[in-house]
């Protein structure tokens, strides 16, 4: 699966949120004020989106209708374990390291951690 540049990204995104096959009218309405795109632009990111095999078009009327043919999660999965090893070595603690300096993480981030840790392990 391709990775997706972040304007069609933001596209997908919405496709995904509205959870129904939605028009090119609807994405520009949910775009944020400081991002408007041209009419021209969302139309030329969704036939890219189209091309890459991430939406379906159907024309109903006048308008038409996009609707995701991958879903947020398969994308999020692939692209996370694309990071995780571009980035991070496929290493989990070369990760949690990245995750913890800086800002670091909450005690309530790491019970969270913990607890998402300890599901897993019993799952097994």
């Amino acid at each position: 699966m391709k990775r997706l540049p972040d304007s069609e990204l933001e596209l997908m995104m919405i496709i995904w949120d509205a959870k129904a096959p939605i028009t090119r009218t609807e994405i520009e309405d949910r775009l944020p004020p400081e991002r408007r795109l041209s009419s021209t632009t969302v139309l030329s990111f969704l036939a890219r989106l189209q091309e890459k095999g991430f939406v379906k078009v159907q024309k109903t009327g006048r308008n038409n209708i996009y609707e995701p043919l991958v879903s947020r999660e398969e994308y999020l999965r692939t692209e996370s374990k694309s990071i995780w090893k571009r980035l991070y070595q496929g290493s989990i603690k070369n990760f949690m390291t990245a995750l913890s300096d800086g800002e670091g993480l909450s005690d309530r981030d790491l019970e969270e951690l913990q607890e998402f840790l300890d599901q897993k392990k019993g799952g097994r």
